[in-house]
């Protein structure tokens, strides 16, 4: 959540990860989940990757800079998890969990 003038954030009572899924449905208006992991299917080597999808399943489109800084937030979030497995973040319960789902295949 946005700083207010005196530096506290905006709810400071909100869990890390409720924060996270404010912020995130912020920055990608529309969207209810949100995929990530550290495979960019655009890389051979690691880098961090998000994909979101909107509440019918459909996929939002995400420029370069905004699937980093996604999959980046939530790795901050939980870094104790392992991020070459997807995990998913539904945005209205703030709750993440792992996928077997393969949204990140590798054209290569």
């Amino acid at each position: 959540m946005p700083a207010m003038p005196s530096g506290t954030l905006a709810c400071p009572d909100a869990e890390p990860r409720h924060r996270l899924a404010a912020q995130l449905s912020t920055m990608i208006p529309g969207a209810a989940t949100v995929y990530a992991c550290l495979n960019d299917p655009e890389r051979e080597w690691p880098h961090p990757h998000a994909t979101a999808t909107d509440a019918a399943g459909g996929t939002i489109a995400l420029n370069r800079t905004a699937s980093r800084t996604a999959a980046r937030w939530m790795m901050r979030v939980w870094p104790e998890l392992d991020w070459n497995r997807p995990r998913i973040l539904d945005l209205a319960t703030a709750t993440l969990t792992a996928t077997e789902l393969a949204p990140f295949r590798r054209g290569r």
